[in-house]
């Protein structure tokens, strides 16, 4: 279960600052946006772990990186909402690695 400062996905609550393991199994259409004058693309992916599933969102180059089938641990990532569904990101702060 993923969850962030109380924010409770499924059933079991995971502290933002705890590592998170999952699998990649789908990735989505990259779109691109304009902020600030500047380009950047996302990507929203599906993880899954042993408790369900769960978007990921891929920014930029973490979109080339990681793909379908890698097993991934997320350190410090946020949940967000957005169109009314749970998102994790690593955000600014956090890391995405796969792992071996």
């Amino acid at each position: 279960m993923i969850a962030s400062k109380g924010v409770y996905l499924q059933c079991k609550l995971v502290n933002s600052k705890q590592d998170k393991e999952a699998e990649i199994t789908q990735k989505g259409e990259v779109r691109t946006f304009d902020k600030f004058g500047k380009q950047g693309r996302v990507c929203n992916a599906t993880i899954k772990d042993a408790s369900g599933e769960m978007k990921l969102t891929l920014w930029n180059e973490e979109i080339d990186t990681y793909n379908v089938g890698d097993k991934i641990k997320i350190s410090n990532g946020y949940v967000n909402e957005f169109q009314g569904e749970k998102q994790l990101s690593a955000g600014r702060f956090g890391k995405i690695e796969v792992l071996k």
